[in-house]
């Protein structure tokens, strides 16, 4: 348990707290106005805690702070600790799905459309999200008669453009055809520029000016054009509907809907700009510390605005319960935007509705995820317990590693290593290795360096101040290698020489007869077939070999592509690329003279040179 640290020493300034355990992880940190205020409830009767606040205190060791200018500068101290180290008594915001938005590559030369998910990419404009991709398919789909841009990919863009006949998509009209010259670039740009704007949700000048195009093709007794350009009007009125009117068309707002119990809170939020509904997310958020409906909006609003949402900040953010400190989260998010952000909790008219309904779809979204996690919560407590008591460890294994190896005939040798924490895998703590030292096929010595390179780690990051520590610092509460008992030899011996044994529990899951085996013992530990802990220990190490295999087949893979100019000094990726785009293939600058090569303005002669030399000589 955590001793309450001398009178005086804690300033009476604003700053963050961290609380550390006995391995000197983080488990909790904190934001206060004053520390010294603050910090001094946390040493009280514990009968007047929260039940997890005191579970907290007594698991913590330490507790150390940091002290800086303001309370903005707090809140972003805090949330940036709790984003990099996860703490086990800070609420989370999970957000497990991977949500479809309509990304425009407006950084290419030719910009394009598509569906994208996952981590956003620089030179890209992203636009929702939306619940469905096929709801952006369509009204991409309705929008490219009016804004015809290419969707295809680059190959085969550049195929088409070096056969110099366009694809079906030009003859049907939802492409303008910049493959083979038949748009000018300003032409083009005009259109992506309109695509975007549209999908900003101002949709009436766009509407506006097919208007007038109709018009004017009818004055002029294009009849046939018109009726074209009357088709596009349906199209675009037709992806108008999709997107909901629900406030005025000057208003960018952000509307959070929370429906909560006393472990779970689940989010929904309407992303509303220029007055239409243009993206919609869920997030779930385990409340593993003591909050009030006020600290709950403060965690929700810290979690969606870690970064720059992709359709931009809102002006306006509509939530349920007023923050516990408006004028600290106003400033921050004001910060965000460069200009004035409110934060709201309306009271009557049409925002009142909009935010009930926001709720309203928030409440059907807890009920779903409850039904759905009530036995997986169920089972994942079960495991952990009943791996406690099988393999008799001090405590229960909140982070377990599992390690594997992968190789062909000894070449390519890689191990993996895989984590589940709270009995959920970690994907973001997942690490692949490079057998170096492995020369042949030799399971156990390539087992050991791994497990010498990653403990090691552990042992220098955590001598590290916590801010400097990086990906190693945490050990595991039990170490699983795939295997049986020579893989397990191997682990007690690093274990041992790098004194971690008594520290860091070890076993061995053998695959013949899903065995698990402890050090010094001959026989293996009885875990029932159909228990949850044989299960978990099973899915840890699938996880593991199939992670191996994987990084294994890339590294084969990069290997048989490698070609005969790779490995040339100067001649890097960016330049790579760009001499077999304009040659035309590894064949033709194979077949390239030297002058050719050397007429080539951005490559250096002495760069040109060696390239002849290469691919002359492998060529005879």
């Amino acid at each position: 348990m955590v001793t309450r640290p001398p009178a005086g020493t804690i300033p009476d300034e604003p700053g963050s707290y961290q609380f550390k355990d006995a391995a000197g992880r983080i488990i909790y940190v904190g934001k206060a106005k004053s520390l010294r205020s603050r910090l001094s409830n946390y040493f009280q009767n514990q009968a007047n805690m929260h039940p997890r606040t005191a579970q907290m205190v007594n698991t913590a060791e330490t507790v150390e702070w940091i002290q800086v200018r303001n309370d903005v500068e707090a809140l972003m101290l805090e949330y940036n600790l709790i984003k990099r180290h996860r703490p086990r008594f800070n609420v989370r915001l999970i957000d497990d799905k991977s949500y479809p938005y309509l990304a425009v590559s407006v950084s290419d030369e030719w910009p394009r459309p598509r569906v994208m998910r996952g981590q956003k990419k620089k030179g890209t404009r992203y636009f929702g999200p939306y619940g469905h991709a096929y709801a952006i398919r369509e009204t991409l789909d309705h929008l490219l008669r009016t804004f015809p841009v290419r969707t295809c990919t680059d190959s085969k863009f550049k195929r088409h453009a070096k056969s110099g006949k366009p694809c079906l998509l030009f003859h049907i009209e939802k492409c303008s055809g910049p493959c083979v010259g038949e748009v000018s670039r300003d032409d083009y740009q005009e259109m992506v520029d309109g695509l975007c704007q549209f999908l900003e949700g101002d949709t009436d000048p766009v509407l506006a000016k097919l208007e007038t195009e109709m018009r004017a093709a009818a004055g002029e007794l294009e009849f046939e054009l018109a009726a074209r350009v009357r088709d596009r009007i349906g199209t675009v009125r037709k992806a108008v509907e999709r997107q909901q009117m629900v406030a005025d068309r000057s208003e960018d707002i952000d509307v959070i809907g929370i429906a909560q119990d006393d472990l779970e809170a689940a989010i929904f939020v309407f992303v509303v700009r220029k007055g239409r509904v243009l993206g919609r997310r869920s997030f779930v958020m385990d409340k593993v510390e003591e909050l009030t409906a006020n600290e709950l909006v403060d965690r929700v609003l810290e979690g969606l605005y870690d970064e720059e949402p992709a359709m931009g900040m809102p002006k306006i953010v509509l939530v349920p319960e007023e923050s516990s400190d408006p004028e600290l989260y106003q400033e921050w998010l004001s910060d965000l935007r460069g200009s004035k952000v409110d934060i709201r909790v309306p009271q009557r008219g049409d925002k009142r509705d909009l935010l009930a309904t926001v709720v309203k779809n928030a409440e059907e979204e807890f009920t779903r995820h409850r039904m759905k996690r009530a036995t997986d919560h169920n089972s994942r407590a079960r495991a952990l317990n009943e791996l406690q008591e099988a393999l008799s460890l001090p405590e229960s294994p909140l982070r377990i590693e599992c390690y594997d190896m992968s190789h062909l005939s000894g070449t390519n040798y890689v191990g993996s290593m895989v984590v589940v924490e709270d009995g959920l895998p970690a994907k973001r703590e997942y690490r692949r290795f490079k057998i170096k030292t492995v020369e042949q096929n030799d399971d156990f010595a390539a087992m050991e360096e791994v497990l010498t390179r990653r403990l090691k780690n552990y042992l220098v990051e955590r001598a590290k101040p916590v801010a400097e520590r990086g990906k190693f610092q945490y050990p595991p509460q039990l170490l699983v290698v795939d295997g049986g008992k020579g893989q397990l030899t191997s682990a007690v011996r690093v274990l041992e020489e790098l004194g971690l044994f008594d520290e860091i529990p070890v076993c061995s899951l053998a695959k013949r007869f899903e065995e698990v085996y402890l050090p010094y013992q001959s026989e293996p530990v009885v875990i029932p077939r159909q228990s949850e802990a044989l299960y978990l220990l099973q899915r840890l190490r699938d996880e593991s070999h199939r992670f191996a295999i994987s990084y294994h087949r890339q590294l084969r893979a990069k290997e048989m592509t490698r070609s005969v100019i790779d490995d040339i000094p100067g001649l890097g990726p960016t330049r790579k690329k760009r001499l077999l785009d304009e040659l035309g293939g590894i064949t033709k600058v194979k077949r390239a003279e030297l002058d050719e090569l050397e007429a080539l303005s951005w490559l250096p002669g002495t760069v040109a040179k060696a390239v002849y030399d290469k691919t002359h000589g492998f060529s005879s």
